[in-house]
């Protein structure tokens, strides 16, 4: 198994997303495209509430949201983080395991974050996250610095280069440093949920290589399929490299 392998599974899962407004909405189409992922349109009187999508897998019905927390997570400007609502979060549940084909850095962050946040409330478990490049984990150790000071975390970050001897490592944090493509080609934060599976979560994605700064990828909050990935990462890179 590899990442590759993980991303191409989900890929093959098919879910159906229907925009139940006056127009369709594009943003939408153009982030959800793809082939496990069917974007219908079906029209509605224009009552001012702009409104909702449903999702259904399998032709099963999985949960609606009104449109509102679809701009919130595809509209806000650049620049700007990701406000996370009770409204966001429930599209995010919704669309867990469809892949996203153009997800630009700030998104990718917005995820990351929400994924950090439900492992710091939790406040057990094992949190694994992988830097593309180096420079980037050493932009955010004071983040995962804290997360494994401030709680019971087991917090794991992976990186392409040796992480320097000068820079001090908070208790309960392991650096590890893998010669492996694929560490610096996946974007994956992994979170086993602790003593609850119900919080398990993971985002697993690659940079295009047509459009660089943006990717594509998944996230989900399968317990078995977050298991999965812990479980290889653990395997694979398990040993850290010596300061």
């Amino acid at each position: 198994m590899t990442l590759e392998a993980f991303l191409d599974d989900i890929a093959a899962r098919e879910k159906t997303i229907t925009v139940y407004a006056p127009e369709p909405y594009e943003p939408l189409e153009a982030q959800f495209e793809t082939r496990n992922v069917a974007i219908e349109h079906e029209p509605l009187p224009d009552d001012g509430s702009g409104g909702f999508v449903v999702v259904t897998e399998g032709g099963e019905f999985a949960g609606s949201v009104g449109i509102n927390a679809v701009r919130d997570l595809f509209e806000v400007p650049n620049g700007n983080a990701i406000v996370a609502t009770d409204a966001t979060r429930a599209l995010m549940d919704l669309l867990a395991e469809t892949t996203f084909v153009s997800f630009d850095k700030r998104r990718m962050l917005g995820a990351t974050r929400e994924i950090e946040d439900r492992a710091y409330r939790t406040g057990t478990g094992t949190l694994r996250t992988g830097f593309q490049r180096f420079d980037a984990l050493a932009a955010q150790r004071e983040v995962y610095e804290s997360l494994a000071a401030n709680s019971s975390l087991d917090v794991h970050v992976y990186a392409l280069r040796d992480w320097s001897a000068e820079v001090p490592v908070a208790e309960g944090l392991t650096i590890h440093t893998p010669h492996a493509a694929e560490v610096g080609a996946f974007w994956f934060v992994v979170f086993d949920g602790g003593d609850d599976p119900e919080q398990a979560c993971a985002l697993l994605a690659a940079e295009r290589d047509d459009d660089p700064g943006r990717f594509r990828g998944f996230w989900t909050y399968d317990s078995e399929a977050v298991a999965d990935l812990d479980a290889y990462l653990s395997a694979a890179y398990g040993s850290p490299r010596k300061r």
